[in-house]
């Protein structure tokens, strides 16, 4: 018989089945710094191949960040979850070479659906990104599912 886990520990479990199949987030260089039930924290640095025409991280660049840590956050329980919607607003431009942190924080989880905002900071506590996720539970689990 396989022991029950606690919140945390499955959360963690989740992140690293998580990490080894995410092809987007290693290939923009997102690492999961920490996770928790309904919670989660990515850094990603702004290389040059990340800059828009103006010379500074390409909004796309900060949402991909925001998104994958919505997903880690909506996914630490162990439940398949995916985006039934989100927003996003750029209150600053994040430049070359900052180091982005996102923290995902669950706002509202009730059945199926869940609200989660997303903080998107640069190294020195700059805003550059406020991300709100809806999130959906469909069938399936991250961990022998």
């Amino acid at each position: 018989m396989i022991s029950p886990v606690d919140s945390q520990t499955l959360a963690n479990l989740v992140g690293q089945a998580m990490v080894q199949d995410d092809q987007c987030a290693r290939a923009h260089g997102i690492i999961l710094e920490e996770i928790g039930p309904g919670r989660a924290r990515m850094t990603m640095a702004v290389r040059p191949d990340m800059a828009n025409s103006h010379g500074i991280c390409h909004g796309g660049m900060i949402f991909t960040l925001a998104d994958a840590c919505f997903a880690y956050a909506c996914n630490s329980y162990n439940h398949v979850t995916v985006a039934a919607g989100c927003d996003i607003v750029f209150p600053n431009p994040a430049r070359l070479g900052d180091i982005l942190t996102a923290v995902a924080e669950e706002k509202h989880l009730k059945g199926r659906s869940g609200v989660y905002d997303v903080a998107v900071s640069t190294q020195d506590g700059t805003m550059v990104g406020l991300f709100r996720g809806h999130s959906r539970r469909i069938q399936g689990a991250v961990l022998g599912g």
